[in-house]
């Protein structure tokens, strides 16, 4: 595989060449108009491009990278740029093409009976759940951004989410792809049969390879009935111990129905509260730590409301839950989400934030966050952990907010630090680093000490066969 040293800067006549593929309106080099694609979310890693493209085709894709293959240029595929570790924008080199599939955003086909999806690699999120609706259908994928996120994106860093207790990760939801291959191939994948055993499943290459092997640019998707009922709470609880005790009994209550399980401390609602508009306090007095349940039916909101409440009737009982608020109304229902989903861009207004984005084995939630917890408050005395997550499946978002008053840049250059830290109890636990976000460039450097050597020259060696000059997001997670 070649390296990155070995890759070229375009030139302003190959840039021609590429633009004429797509088109002049649709080849972005002025400087503001390519900002957009060459930042991120949290501002770590600022790129510079000479050239977004953003084709309307699979085979504007193919002739884009037929001509990078050749003439040995960088590629950055991006989808809805949402990512957080840093695969989806350019390096600062000022020599990698931006590939945006923002403009492909069909829904190719709708099979309610086969309970399939067909949509394009830039079909934002909440468009293909609307599809989905229309048809009487689910597609349970959500997320807090799913209002601007892209399904490329989804499968490309195999994204979570909320739903993943009852219906899996992306990848789990993923029948068959297209995907366009380095040297402009394009592999046609899209079968939305249920079982095929003839040879590898290549798809799962590329569902969680952030680009680096293929660009995907249209999935079959997978459907499922849509609940006909729908119950949720915002319950308070003591303790992540008193959250897990709650789960395990939802569980067992509720089976296949608990369908979201999520953890939230007292601090981060409180951030919600204060920088976030329109938002309320579900319950009257405050509470250390706080969980969402939603319960769904096959049959009736009734039927989902009594399992919940035969849950928490339990739960009071038991003495796992202090109080609960149930939603009442479909805007109810939204609002406890928010409340959730809010958690991550509330913190922004208080300062640095450092991030962790892990898994440990659910029955070790609570001790891994009593040990995380005192680690980090010891080495930064004053920071504020406000871990929350997905509890029903081990992922904990544990990012620490800086201390009050404390300056952000000095707080923020201990993020390695504090990482190495977090990380080294996650590992103890033998959990995972990355749980939902993927590698990219901001854990790049990590990957190595997680996966071993072996692990790491299968990856080497699947990058080498799928992409032999390194063109394809060179830098990203090897």
């Amino acid at each position: 595989m070649s390296s990155a040293s070995s890759l070229t800067r375009p030139t302003p006549a190959l840039i021609d060449r590429f633009a004429a593929i797509v088109g002049p309106a649709h080849a972005l080099t002025d400087a503001e108009a390519t900002l957009p694609y060459r930042t991120e979310w949290r501002d770590r890693f600022p790129g510079a491009t000479p050239l977004v493209l953003r084709p309307g085709s699979t085979a504007e894709v193919s002739a884009i990278l037929a001509l990078a293959n050749d003439a040995r240029v960088a590629i950055v595929p991006q989808s809805g740029n949402t990512g957080l570790v840093g695969a989806q924008v350019p390096d600062q080199s000022g020599s990698e093409i931006v590939l945006s599939l923002d403009r492909m955003t069909r829904i190719r086909a709708v099979d309610a009976e086969g309970y399939t999806l067909t949509a394009e690699a830039g079909a934002i999120l909440a468009d293909v759940q609307a599809a989905a609706e229309e048809a009487g259908r689910l597609f349970p994928l959500s997320l807090g951004a799913e209002g601007s996120c892209r399904i490329g994106g989804n499968i490309s860093s195999n994204a979570g989410g909320t739903a993943v207790l009852a219906y899996g990760n992306t990848r789990d939801l993923v029948l068959g792809l297209e995907v366009v291959l380095a040297d402009g191939r394009i592999w046609e994948g899209l079968t939305g049969l249920r079982k095929d055993n003839t040879g590898y499943d290549l798809k799962q290459l590329f569902i969680g390879g952030e680009g680096t092997l293929g660009v995907v640019t249209a999935a079959v998707l997978k459907l499922y009935p849509r609940p006909r009922g729908q119950a949720i709470a915002f319950a308070a609880v003591e303790s992540p111990a008193a959250a897990l005790s709650l789960f395990t009994q939802a569980r067992e209550r509720a089976g296949h129905d608990l369908t979201g399980f999520e953890l939230m401390p007292r601090i981060g609602l409180q951030m919600v509260l204060d920088h976030l508009p329109g938002t309320r306090d579900p319950l009257a007095e405050a509470s250390p730590w706080y969980v969402l349940i939603e319960i769904a039916s096959g049959h009736s909101d009734e039927q989902a409301s009594a399992a919940l409440e035969d849950v928490l009737g339990a739960a009071f009982e038991a003495g796992m839950v202090s109080d609960a608020a149930i939603a009442q109304s479909i805007a109810d229902r939204k609002a406890f989400w928010h409340l959730r989903h809010g958690m991550s861009e509330a913190q922004k207004p208080e300062g640095g934030s450092i991030k962790h984005d892990v898994s440990v084995p659910v029955a070790r939630v609570p001790e891994f966050l009593d040990e995380a917890i005192a680690a980090v408050e010891a080495m930064v005395p004053g920071c504020r952990p406000v871990p929350f997550g997905h509890l029903g499946d081990g992922n904990i978002h544990f990012n620490v907010t800086q201390p009050l008053g404390a300056d952000k840049a000095e707080y923020l250059a201990r993020w390695e630090k504090m990482n190495a830290l977090v990380h080294g109890i996650v590992a103890s636990y033998r959990g995972s680093i990355s749980a939902e976000h993927g590698i990219g460039r901001l854990k790049r450097d990590l990957l190595p000490d997680v996966k071993g050597p072996v692990a790491m020259d299968m990856m080497r060696a699947i990058k080498a066969a799928f992409d032999p000059n390194g063109i394809l997001n060179p830098g990203k997670m090897l």
